[in-house]
């Protein structure tokens, strides 16, 4: 009897372990102006998590502004093929995807190259205006999700019984959409979402049915010994948090983009104000120069994120760091000050970001800040 019981736990655990290993992984991408986009994927995303024990991941193609959106994580290129199926979410643009989504979609040539989407599960929702061309949009989505050989799933029929026929609804038999535009009626609504979560529960089927049939070619370093690791996950890690963009206060630009290169100068703002600043041995010590050198070097990471569309991973190398510090005539150490500046950039990009740099001295800078940084990277 003790051994049929021990055989029987046994037997139990071994099914837990196969359901475990058979849960799907499932990133719910989007591209959301004002909201609606969003609320279709969280309903996208409870219709996966109620199927199989699966996971539905949210993130989004470019950072917002928008309250609602702000703390979504970013997503990047090379995470797409680790999921077990991507549901893409954009508002309609002119019966198209919308300009960010098609952004990010352009920088996954490596991926098509590479064969590194194929037989992957993918699906489409979208939040339209008015409804005219939402079919397209979906189609558009579908085309070039198609090239990257996506197993494509379409929502077919599913829900038709149970949607309010007294209100104009958006959805089509390739996937949701929502009327976002329509007066008097909440967007989306409650007939909207119900397909929306229907769409997610038989996309997280599909999902955990071909996963591990997919075969993924990984992506190697330089090195061709590791793949590489996610600039995003290592930010979180390290706990490094990028601030808002400072904004340009002459006729200028916070960058400046020729070829590969993008060249971005910085001082010690934070929080609209300069931060810890003055001459150094009168109005500021060594210790707080250094925290003005972090800082200045934050706003050039988060002015370099939003020129590269939120994907830092599309950084080669960073190429210079030149450091100018407000100093006395007498004041020799400020390679030590510039330290903070390269240890920031080699922590995030390791070898990448490492690079040559140059230091020096001034009788002042601009708004009073202790330290400007000028910075060359070499992007894809």
């Amino acid at each position: 009897m003790k051994q049929m019981f021990m055989l029987l736990v046994s037997l139990h655990l071994a099914l837990m372990t196969m359901a475990q290993e058979n849960k799907p992984t499932v990133l719910v991408l989007i591209h959301s102006d004002n909201g609606g986009t969003y609320e279709l994927a969280k309903e996208v995303a409870k219709g996966i998590e109620a199927e199989q024990g699966a996971v539905a991941i949210i993130k989004q193609v470019k950072a917002s502004d928008n309250p609602k959106l702000r703390s979504i994580p970013l997503v990047t290129v090379d995470e797409l093929d680790t999921y077990d199926g991507i549901a893409f979410g954009s508002p309609v643009y002119f019966g198209n995807i919308s300009t960010a989504m098609s952004d990010f979609l352009s920088k996954t040539v490596d991926l098509w190259t590479n064969h590194r989407l194929e037989g992957m599960p993918a699906m489409v929702f979208m939040s339209a205006g008015s409804g005219a061309g939402n079919e397209l949009a979906v189609q558009a989505f579908w085309n070039t999700l198609a090239v990257h050989g996506m197993i494509l799933v379409s929502n077919g029929i599913r829900g038709a019984e149970q949607i309010d026929r007294d209100i104009p609804q958006g959805n089509t038999v390739l996937g949701t959409t929502s009327l976002a535009s329509h007066k008097g009626v909440e967007r989306p609504s409650p007939s909207e979402r119900l397909v929306a979560e229907m769409q997610g529960r038989n996309f997280s089927k599909v999902a955990a049915a071909m996963k591990g049939v997919r075969t993924v070619t990984t992506k190697k370093t330089s090195e061709g010994n590791q793949q590489q690791m996610d600039i995003n996950a290592i930010l979180q890690k390290k706990n490094i948090v990028l601030p808002e963009l400072p904004k340009a206060v002459g006729n200028y630009e916070l960058f400046s983009r020729s070829g590969n290169l993008i060249f971005i100068n910085q001082v010690a703002l934070k929080d609209g104000k300069i931060f810890n600043a003055g001459k150094l041995g009168i109005d500021v010590s060594e210790e707080q120069v250094k925290e003005a050198t972090r800082v200045t070097m934050l706003n050039v990471l988060a002015i370099l994120r939003d020129a590269l569309g939120g994907d830092l991973n599309r950084v080669e190398k960073c190429v210079q760091l030149i450091g100018a510090f407000n100093t006395l005539e007498t004041y020799t150490q400020h390679a030590a000050l510039m330290n903070a500046a390269s240890d920031l950039t080699v922590d995030i990009f390791g070898e990448n970001g490492k690079h040559t740099r140059n230091t020096s001295g001034a009788a002042s800078l601009p708004l009073g800040s202790s330290v400007s940084i000028q910075a060359i990277f070499e992007v894809q």
